[in-house]
């Protein structure tokens, strides 16, 4: 098992749950609008709807690497290949971030959670992205790819869920702060080209 491939992991996860995104900036949204718990809410749902994402990979390209090497080959070189352009896309966006004025009634725990949950599970972009982004991360030659997938999937919530959460707890400081500081926005849009990138480029070295 190669634990320098999951610390790696967690440290991209982590990087990519700090940019900004319509996910974090809807749950930070809604805490402003609503109040944290509410926000947290939020959190718990899009999280739910990464495990569906997690199920789907995990038996899907499991099966595709038993039975042909030379087509997980292709899958992680259009992971490659996706996450340059998501980097481009971000390149090409402006770097203010705006939160868009929630109104209207407000939505009970339950409504938010079932709005992130389906969110999440509902966007095919997000099958893309952990299509593109699981796969150069399996970190073992013996333990079933199965294993790894969910293993990946958990830690993937699992960080996202400390920045999700702290993102809701700190919606107003966080707000205001990138309100205030133009900065902010410039640094965090390069983070993330740089982040993308850098995966990319660890998708095309890495071994099976």
């Amino acid at each position: 098992m190669n634990y320098e491939i999951l610390i790696a992991f967690i440290f991209a996860t982590a990087a990519l749950a700090i940019s900004p995104g319509p996910d974090n900036i809807f749950v930070l949204v809604q805490s402003i609008a609503n109040g944290k718990k509410y926000g947290l809410a939020t959190t718990a749902g899009l999280m739910t709807g990464c495990l569906i994402h997690t199920t789907l990979l995990a038996f899907g390209v499991s099966v595709l690497i038993k039975e042909n090497e030379s087509l997980f080959f292709i899958i992680k070189l259009f992971g490659a290949l996706y996450l340059l352009f998501l980097s481009y896309k971000v390149f090409k966006s402006d770097a203010h971030i705006d939160f868009p004025n929630q109104t209207g009634t407000k939505k009970s725990f339950g409504k938010l959670f079932q709005t992130g949950f389906w969110m999440n599970v509902l966007n095919p972009k997000v099958t893309i992205f952990f299509l593109a982004f699981f796969p150069g991360f399996l970190f073992s030659e013996s333990l079933n790819t199965v294993i790894q997938f969910y293993v990946l999937g958990f830690l993937f919530i699992g960080v996202s869920s400390i920045i999700f959460g702290s993102i809701a707890i700190l919606a107003g400081k966080i707000s205001k702060y990138i309100t205030k500081n133009s900065s902010a926005g410039v640094f965090l849009k390069w983070m993330q080209i740089m982040v993308f990138i850098s995966i990319a480029v660890y998708l095309l070295l890495s071994d099976k």
